[in-house]
C-alpha cells in the first residue's frame, strides 16, 4: 500500500484562494481514482472533487466552478485549485487513493479554515 501526503491547508479569509497538494507514493497511473474529500466538524465525510487515471474529472455541485482538480504525473501529486472559499468549506481535506475494492487509502488530513 502507497502513503499520501497532503499539504496546503490554512486560513484564509472569506474569498480567497487556497491550493491543496496531495502526493503518492506510487506511480499515480497504478490509481483509479484519486479524490479529495472534506470532513466539517459534526459531519460526515464528503467527496469534494476526483480525477481518475484517464483524467476524467467529478465535483460536488457545491464546490462547481470554484474548486478545481488537477494533477502532475511526473510529480505523482494531484492539487485541489480552491477559489472564492466560503466558510462553509471550513473542513479537514482528506487525500484518498482508489486502486478498486477493497484497495484504498488515505492521507492525514490538512485543515482549511475559511473566517468570514
Amino acid at each position: 500500500q502507497g502513503q499520501l501526503g497532503e499539504s496546503g491547508g490554512g486560513l484564509v479569509q472569506a474569498g480567497g484562494s487556497l491550493r491543496l497538494s496531495c502526493a503518492t507514493s506510487e506511480n499515480i497511473f497504478s490509481i483509479n481514482t484519486m479524490g479529495w474529500y472534506r470532513q466539517a466538524t459534526g459531519k460526515q465525510r464528503e467527496l469534494v472533487a476526483s480525477i481518475t487515471s484517464g483524467g476524467m474529472t467529478k465535483y460536488a455541485d457545491s464546490v462547481k466552478s470554484r474548486f478545481t482538480i488537477s494533477r502532475d504525473t511526473s510529480k505523482n501529486t494531484v492539487y485541489l485549485q480552491m477559489n472564492m472559499l466560503k466558510p462553509e468549506d471550513t473542513a479537514v481535506y482528506f487525500c484518498n487513493a482508489d486502486k478498486g475494492f477493497p484497495f484504498h487509502y488515505w492521507g492525514q488530513g490538512t485543515q482549511v479554515t475559511v473566517s468570514s
